[in-house]
């Protein structure tokens, strides 16, 4: 009974017209919004697993009345697998479950105005582009990466190595999940190569050329790093080419109860 009230406190064309842009007009349509984010929100309410949720809205109507549904349906109309696409797809807009939370929570009165003074943050295990210092991802990071600011600053390389790189960053992670670790070593040491030789091939090209060298200073240093790096070696270590820059706070909307950190 407390879902059904839920359902008519959350702002559910609020939240269709954020997740408007990640529709598109073409290929076949796609599942309603309020379907999706209706079965995340009552699987972190009820402490479910994808499965679990899926199989519960079968024969819960309290479920798929939140979800949207109008009349009781026996089965369930989409794949489970549709729910790990949307949250890669959603990506950063699921703030938006938080910041509609706290608006429900306020509304209700659950949620005091002074409780959103002060807000404390843990980001211990928020997302971040690292890698462990060795792998196969990191040598692979530091080549587009210096790919990236050689398109930008118009230095023609001799040779990119993006497609054999990303090959070999691929067959090192397969390589390694099954264990075979002489194939993994040889698929790092094609990358350490090849990340050697593209830092080589920008520092000839920008020789002479104080714009460009200043420009490429901190990531030529960086990448020498990464690609120096070897299994327990002492002192200290480079994890990431260039981190992901990511908010820990919940978007604020207009009218609505905000959060400072």
């Amino acid at each position: 009974m407390r879902t059904v009230q839920l359902a008519g406190k959350v702002d559910w064309a609020w939240i269709d017209d954020e997740m408007a842009p990640l529709y598109s007009d073409k290929g076949r349509p796609g599942i309603e919004s309020r379907f999706v984010i209706g079965l995340l929100l009552l699987k972190h309410m009820f402490g479910l697993s994808d499965e679990g949720v899926c199989e519960r809205w079968v024969y819960d109507p309290y479920f798929q009345h939140f979800t949207g549904e109008e009349f009781f349906q026996h089965t369930f109309p989409h794949e489970r697998s549709d729910l790990s696409h949307w949250r890669r797809r959603l990506g950063d807009k699921l703030d938006l479950l938080l910041a509609e939370s706290l608006r429900v929570a306020h509304d209700s009165g659950a949620l005091r105005t002074r409780d959103l003074a002060r807000v404390t943050v843990d980001t211990t295990v928020q997302p971040k582009n690292i890698a462990f210092p060795t792998d196969a991802r990191l040598l692979h990071a530091a080549i587009k990466g210096l790919n990236r600011l050689a398109r930008r600053h118009t230095v023609r390389l001799r040779q990119s190595y993006l497609r054999v790189a990303k090959r070999a960053a691929l067959m090192a992670g397969r390589y390694a999940h099954a264990k075979q670790f002489n194939r993994h070593h040889r698929e790092v040491r094609f990358l350490r190569t090849r990340l050697g030789r593209l830092i080589r091939d920008i520092r000839r090209k920008i020789a002479g050329h104080e714009p460009a060298e200043a420009a490429f200073e901190s990531p030529l240093s960086r990448a020498s790093q990464i690609r120096s790096q070897r299994p327990r070696q002492r002192g200290w270590k480079l994890y990431s080419f260039h981190p992901r820059r990511s908010s820990a706070s919940a978007r604020a909307r207009p009218a609505r109860p905000t959060s400072s950190a």
